[in-house]
Parts: structure tokens; C-alpha cells; sequence
């Protein structure tokens, strides 16, 4: 259950990414100015659908630079994940539990901070990066009429969380889907809807009031450091 909630958080932070329209010779170059360019975005919102197996999961996901996400779910109701930058939120209404992690003092603050142009940088250090097919726009899925690119992100040691990334580029050079691979073999899907960048989203919008009454688990991913 911890490593899952970490799986997924942290490909919730690899969303909504914008790309000069130019012609890119290679997977690595193209990645390299998705991850130049995400440096412009300052913030974004767009509907988000997770997949699991038969487990579906849709919601609004908010992000602004550097270190503040909010998704509030539609489906589970009212569930609402945060992130502030010094900690993790997860309410679950069904349980009426609220999940809190501390994460500024851990390595792990890199959970807030991937959905940026450092975090892409160091996804292109800790992953391969290839076209899945080739440079040429494929179907999103086969018989869509909606074109994306499509680059295979492969580990290049155990122990980044995913083995393998599928990432999905549509022609508007945004990050459409993402689909990541455990290591235990889990696939996870994020598909990202209606992306809209630079909206002037205010603080405010990331505040979450703690239900008073709500059942607190602290540090539920891991202990925090000293």
C-alpha cells in the first residue's frame, strides 16, 4: 500500500510538460527541450483519469511552481490529495482517515518538485530515453484519431520507482498520458485532459482544511529524518 501511494505520487508530478513545435532529430534532444521548455509553465490545471488494472480513478490536478500540487477527486468522492512542499495529504473520505507525510527534510521531496524542469532533468539521468516506434505521431490508442508521440523512458538501475515510463506527447507538444511500470510489475496509467497552462492559479487553492474529526496516520510512506 506505501509503495503504491509513492508510485503514484510521484507520477503525478509528471504532467502537462510544453515543447517548442520544431523538428527534433533524436528521443534524447526531444526530451531535452520538453524539459527546457517545462521551465515556462508556472502553473497548469487539466481533468486526470488513473488507471490500475479495473481501478479507475478521475479528479481535477492543480500545480504551480515549485513545490504545490492539489488533485481533488471526483471519483472516489471528495477524496483530495496535496501537496504544500514540507508535506503529503491524502484524505479518504469512504475511511473519513487522513494520511500526512512530512517530506521537506527527505530525498523524496523530489515528489513535489518532478512536474518542473529539474525533475525532467533528472528523469533523463536515471532513465533512458528512446522513441517507442520512432519519431513519427502514432494513435493515442490504436484506432484514435488523436496523433501523439510516444518515448520509452527505461531504468538504468533498479530503484527509481518505475521500471519502465511510456510517455504520450500530443501535437500541441504537451504530455497527454504517462503509463509507468513498477518494479513489482504494476502498471499505472495517467491520462491528462483539457491541460490548461499558466492560469494564475492562487495559493489558496492548495490550502486543505484537516476535517477535525478525521482518523491522522503521520509519516504513512516513511519515518521522516532527524
Amino acid at each position: 500500500m506505501k509503495q503504491a501511494f509513492l508510485n503514484i505520487s510521484i507520477l503525478f508530478m509528471l504532467v502537462a510538460v510544453s515543447a517548442p513545435a520544431q523538428e527534433l532529430m533524436t528521443a534524447e534532444k526531444y526530451f531535452e527541450f520538453v524539459s527546457e521548455n517545462y521551465g515556462t509553465v508556472m502553473d497548469y490545471e487539466a481533468r486526470v483519469v488513473i488507471t490500475h488494472g479495473e481501478n479507475v480513478m478521475k479528479g481535477e490536478i492543480l500545480y504551480k511552481t515549485p513545490n504545490l500540487l492539489r488533485i481533488n477527486f471526483s471519483e472516489p468522492e471528495e477524496q483530495v490529495l496535496v501537496v504544500d512542499g514540507i508535506q503529503l495529504m491524502l484524505y479518504l473520505p469512504i475511511h473519513h482517515v487522513l494520511m500526512r507525510q512530512e517530506i521537506a527534510s527527505h530525498s523524496s521531496t523530489a515528489l513535489a518538485t518532478m512536474s518542473s524542469e529539474q525533475g525532467l532533468k533528472l528523469l533523463s539521468q536515471n532513465y533512458s530515453v528512446a522513441f517507442l516506434e520512432g519519431p513519427e505521431p502514432l494513435p493515442l490508442d490504436e484506432g484514435s484519431d488523436e496523433m501523439v508521440r510516444k518515448l520509452k523512458l527505461a531504468w538504468r538501475t533498479p530503484g527509481q520507482g518505475f521500471r519502465q515510463i511510456e510517455m504520450s506527447v500530443d501535437k500541441n507538444m504537451m504530455i497527454r498520458r504517462m503509463t509507468g511500470i513498477t518494479e513489482s510489475f504494476d502498471t499505472f496509467t495517467f491520462d491528462f485532459i483539457d491541460i490548461r497552462v499558466n492560469q494564475d492559479i492562487p495559493n489558496t487553492r492548495f490550502r486543505f482544511e484537516e476535517p477535525p474529526s478525521a482518523y491522522m496516520i503521520e509519516n504513512f510512506l516513511f519515518e521522516p529524518e532527524s
